[in-house]
């Protein structure tokens, strides 16, 4: 996507005729220099901030701060561990609200839920945003991941009317680790595994929309798809991200490996999917969504896939108003009205 420059330097010639004139102008030329620097850097917040990790989000600007926000929610309490949200609602709500619950990267084993920075603007746009925790890999191996999101997502059914959600209306989005627990809770429902844990087992915890931003899919296939000389560690090593979350390598887990991966449980009724990711991504190779946006085409369940030709693991290309805009057009399409 084209990149427009936000500033444009001009040099200007000055004649400096005496002493005061050289104050006064010296004066001048600080005031624009901080002025410059000023909207530089809220420009850097509006659309360079994508770039740091999902731990190091930068905080709302007080222009769009003016929401409803109730935090550290209790969804589940899971071995005396209580399992956290934070709900953000429009200041003021027309009737049961479509809801984007979120779920943050960090690798299965770092980020939390504060500041969901890319999904709350769709509080804007007349949705309810739910930012959610889930165990880490140094706490509990999977499956206990992707069983604490559709704890959430089952919580937030139970207590719809409490808050003010439609509980036919629900959406996930998630980057990296979260695109990958997105991508599992999109294509699993009905696994019985991955609804034990957490409680209200009378509610579903199947979604009606999908925005998997560069998450791994498919953990058989990874190693063979990393280009030789990445500066990540190969995913079979014994002290990868992904070995971590399976509890070893992966040629020792190969079917918890499979068991992990969105594309193993690919049925015709998975809901519409809108997938991200990065060419030059060094860390989950694109090839990945690719094969994932293959297999969903082709067992008939709807989805896009957009591949960005410059963007690495995340990055400032990943919260460009265009992509963005397609993102809430997604969302307004299979949330906005009820589902059948």
């Amino acid at each position: 996507m084209r990149k427009r420059p936000l500033f444009a330097v001009c040099r200007l010639k000055l004649a400096v005729k005496d002493l005061s004139r050289v104050l006064v102008l010296g004066v001048g030329l600080v005031a624009l220099t901080l002025s410059i620097a000023l909207v530089g850097i809220d420009a850097f917040a509006a659309a360079g901030s994508a770039a740091l990790p999902a731990t190091a989000e930068p905080p709302m600007t007080p222009a769009r701060a003016n929401l409803r926000i109730i935090r550290d929610l209790t969804y589940a309490t899971v071995n005396g561990k209580a399992l956290l949200l934070d709900l953000y609602l429009p200041p003021e709500p027309a009737g049961p609200l479509p809801l984007i619950v979120w779920v943050h990267g960090g690798a299965w084993r770092s980020g939390s839920k504060e500041n969901p920075r890319l999904a709350l603007e769709m509080v804007y746009r007349g949705y309810a945003v739910a930012s959610i925790n889930y165990r880490l890999s140094q706490e509990a191996v999977f499956p206990a991941q992707i069983q604490d999101v559709k704890a959430a997502i089952r919580w937030l059914r139970a207590n719809s009317s409490t808050y003010g959600l439609d509980p036919e209306r629900i959406g996930a989005w998630g980057s990296s680790a979260g695109g990958h627990l997105v991508a599992l809770l999109g294509t699993s429902g009905g696994v019985d595994l991955f609804d034990q844990g957490g409680g209200n087992y009378d509610q579903s915890s199947r979604v009606q929309a999908v925005v998997d931003f560069y998450g791994p899919t498919d953990f058989l296939q990874i190693n063979s798809m990393m280009e030789a000389g990445s500066l990540r560690d190969r995913p079979s090593a014994a002290y990868s991200a992904l070995s971590l979350l399976l509890g070893g390598p992966i040629r020792d887990n190969l079917d918890k490996a499979a068991a992990a991966s969105p594309i193993t449980y690919i049925t015709p009724d998975d809901p519409p999917f809108l997938i991200v990711h990065g060419k030059q991504d060094r860390t989950v190779p694109y090839q990945q969504s690719v094969i994932f946006y293959d297999a969903l085409r082709r067992a008939g369940v709807e989805a896009t896939l957009v591949i960005l030709p410059e963007a690495q693991h995340g990055g400032p290309a990943f919260s460009d108003p265009q992509l963005l805009e397609q993102i809430a057009d997604f969302f307004d399409r299979h949330l906005q009205q009820a589902q059948p």
